[in-house]
C-alpha cells in the first residue's frame, strides 16, 4: 500500500507537472518553429542579396563597357567623315596616292567594325525602313512623293545596338509626302 500511496501522490502531482511540461514543450516546439522560420527567412534573404550583388556586378560591367563603347563610336564616325571629306574634295581627288590612303582608311574602319561585332555592337540598318522612334532620331523631313511617308531616306549619323540595348540612335532624314491637303491648308492660312 505504501507504493499505491506514492503513485497516488505522484499522480496528484502529475497533472500540474504535465500541464507545466506541456506548456514548456509547446513553448520549446514553438521556439523551434520560430527559430526554423527565422533561419529559412535569413537563408532566403542571403540568397536574394547574392542575386542582387551578382546583378549589380553585371550591370556595372555592362554599364562601364556601354560608356566605353559609346565613346569609341566617335572614332568610327571621324574615320567615316574623313573618308567622305576626302572623296568630296576636288583638289584631293586629283592626288594619285588618294586611293591608297582611302583603302587604308577602309581597312581601319572594317577592323573597328569587326571588333565591335565581336563585342555584340551592331550597326542599325535604317535606309528604306519605316521610322521607329525606339531606334531612330529624325533630324529632318524631306518631301518625296516616290516613297511612303515616314520612310527613312537618308542616314545622317549611324546608330548602334549593344546586344539588345540601344547604344546610339540613328540620326535620319524621313520622307514626307507633299499632299494636296497640305497645300490647301497653306492656302487657307495665307488667305486668312
Amino acid at each position: 500500500m505504501p507504493e499505491n500511496n506514492e503513485k497516488k501522490q505522484e499522480n496528484n502531482k502529475d497533472p500540474s507537472k504535465n500541464k507545466e511540461e506541456n506548456i514548456k514543450e509547446v513553448t520549446i516546439e514553438q521556439k523551434l518553429k520560430d527559430t526554423e522560420d527565422k533561419l529559412l527567412r535569413s537563408l532566403a534573404e542571403i540568397e536574394n542579396q547574392r542575386r542582387r550583388f551578382e546583378k549589380e556586378i553585371k550591370d556595372a560591367f555592362e554599364f562601364g563597357f556601354f560608356n566605353f563603347a559609346k565613346e569609341n563610336l566617335a572614332i568610327l564616325d571621324n574615320l567615316h567623315r574623313a573618308k567622305e571629306a576626302i572623296k568630296n574634295n576636288e583638289v584631293l581627288k586629283k592626288n594619285k596616292d588618294l586611293d591608297k590612303f582611302l583603302e587604308n582608311i577602309n581597312i581601319i574602319e572594317k577592323d573597328i567594325a569587326s571588333i565591335f561585332e565581336k563585342n555584340r555592337i551592331k550597326k542599325i540598318e535604317a535606309i528604306g525602313k519605316k521610322f521607329d522612334p525606339n531606334l531612330h532620331q529624325a533630324m529632318t523631313e524631306i518631301l518625296d512623293d516616290k516613297v511612303e511617308s515616314g520612310t527613312i531616306i537618308q542616314e545622317i549619323q549611324f546608330g548602334y545596338m549593344l546586344g539588345d540595348r540601344l547604344l546610339r540612335p540613328v540620326l535620319v532624314a524621313v520622307s514626307k509626302k507633299n499632299s494636296s491637303k497640305t497645300g490647301e491648308i497653306k492656302q487657307k492660312k495665307d488667305e486668312s
